[in-house]
C-alpha cells in the first residue's frame, strides 16, 4: 500500500473520535505569561478541536517518517564530517556517554564543512574576525540579519526536537514574556504583535513540515533573544555539572550566547568542553577556539576563578544555564 494512501485510511478512521475531545490548553501550556496581552483567551472550543485533529495528523507523519527513513539534520544531507569524527578531545580524556536519542549525542554529529573554511556573513561576505572560529558548523545562516547569537542556541534546539518529532516542546517565549508554540504554529495562528500586546489568531492552515517550521523559526528569531534565554532558562546548580547542550548567557542589548556542543572527562572526573556560537551580524554559526589555552585548543576546561573567555566574549561562570528534558 502507498504511504499517502495509508495515512489517508488511518486518518479517516481516528479523525471522528479526535473530533469528539477537546484539548485543556492549560494542561499544554496554553497560558500565557503575558506581558501587556495574552494568548489564550483568542481560542475558542472550534480551535480547541481543531488543534486535536492536528494532533492526529503529526502522530501520522510520525509514523510514515520513521518509515521513509529521516535524517538527524533536515537542512543536509548526512555528512562523515562531523565534531565527533573531526574533533578528536585532548590526551587522557574520553567523550562522556549520552544516550543515542539525545539532544547531546545529536549536537556531537553535527556536520562540518571542510578544514580552513571561513566564516561568512548572512549576505554572503566574509566577516572582519577569521580567528575566533576552529571550525565552521554546515547549517545555513538565512539571508538576513536574524540568526545572531541566542538565534542560533535556540534553532539548534529547535532543530533536535523537529528531529525527534516532540512537536509540542517547541516553545521558545519572545522578549515581552508572550508564550510563543509551535504547535499553535503549526495549528494556523500567527502572533499578531501589537505594540507590547501579543494575540494569536487564525490566519493560515495546518502545517507541520519542515518549511514552515523553519518560518516559525525566522518569526521566533524576530522576538526573542538573549533576554529571553536567560529568563527561561534554568540555572546550573554548580559549574561540575555542565552538559552538551547546556549555554552560556548573557542577556542584554547586547547580550550573548554560546552552547556547549560536547564534553569529554578523564579519569580524575575533570571536564573539558567545546563551545559553539553565531554572532552579530548573523554569520556561520562555528566552533570556538580557546584563546587562553591554544595547546588545549578548541577545548575549554571548567575554571574555579575568574570568567570564561571566549574569543569575542567573556562570562561569568555562574551565567550556565540548560534546557529541561
Amino acid at each position: 500500500m502507498k504511504i499517502t494512501r495509508l495515512i489517508h485510511c488511518i486518518y479517516r478512521f481516528y479523525a471522528p473520535f479526535g473530533a469528539k475531545e477537546r484539548i485543556d490548553l492549560g494542561k499544554t501550556g496554553g497560558e500565557s505569561r503575558a506581558h501587556g496581552g495574552l494568548c489564550n483567551r483568542g481560542f475558542n472550543d472550534s480551535i480547541r478541536l481543531h488543534m486535536r485533529s492536528g494532533l492526529l495528523v503529526v502522530a501520522l507523519f510520525s509514523v510514515v517518517s520513521s518509515l521513509m527513513g529521516q535524517g538527524i539534520h533536515p537542512w543536509k544531507p548526512e555528512s562523515t564530517n562531523t565534531i565527533v569524527s573531526s574533533i578528536a578531545p585532548p590526551f587522557g580524556y574520553q567523550r562522556v556517554a549520552v544516550p543515542n536519542l539525545s539532544f547531546g549525542n545529536w549536537l556531537r554529529h553535527l556536520p562540518l564543512k571542510p578544514r580552513g573554511t571561513r566564516v561568512k556573513l548572512y549576505h554572503g561576505g566574509l566577516k572582519s574576525n577569521q580567528g575566533a572560529h576552529h571550525a565552521v558548523v554546515d547549517i545555513d545562516t538565512g539571508t538576513r540579519d536574524l540568526q545572531q547569537c541566542a538565534d542560533a542556541v535556540i534553532r539548534l534546539r529547535a532543530e533536535y526536537l523537529y528531529f525527534a518529532r516532540q512537536y509540542t516542546n517547541i516553545q521558545f517565549n519572545f522578549t515581552s514574556g508572550d508564550s510563543n508554540r509551535f504547535d499553535w504554529w503549526y495549528s494556523g495562528y500567527r502572533p499578531v504583535v501589537a505594540g507590547n500586546k501579543v494575540t494569536w489568531k487564525k490566519q493560515a492552515s495546518f502545517d507541520f513540515s519542515y518549511p514552515n517550521f523553519r518560518k516559525y523559526l525566522t518569526k521566533t528569531f524576530a522576538y526573542a533573544g538573549t533576554l529571553s534565554l536567560a529568563r527561561d532558562l534554568p540555572s546550573r546548580a554548580t559549574i561540575v555539572d555542565l552538559m552538551i547542550g547546556d549555554v552560556f548567557v548573557k542577556g542584554g542589548s547586547p547580550g550573548h550566547a554560546v552552547i556547549v556542543l560536547d564534553v569529554a572527562m578523564n579519569q580524575e572526573k575533570k571536564k573539558v568542553f567545546l563551545l559553539g556560537q553565531s554572532y552579530m551580524p548573523a554569520q556561520d554559526f562555528h566552533v570556538l577556539k580557546n584563546p587562553n589555552h591554544p595547546g588545549q585548543s578548541p577545548w575549554y576546561s571548567i575554571q574555579i576563578r575568574g570568567d570564561l573567555v571566549t574569543p569575542e566574549w567573556s562570562f561569568d561562570w555562574s551565567q550556565l544555564k540548560y534546557f529541561p528534558e
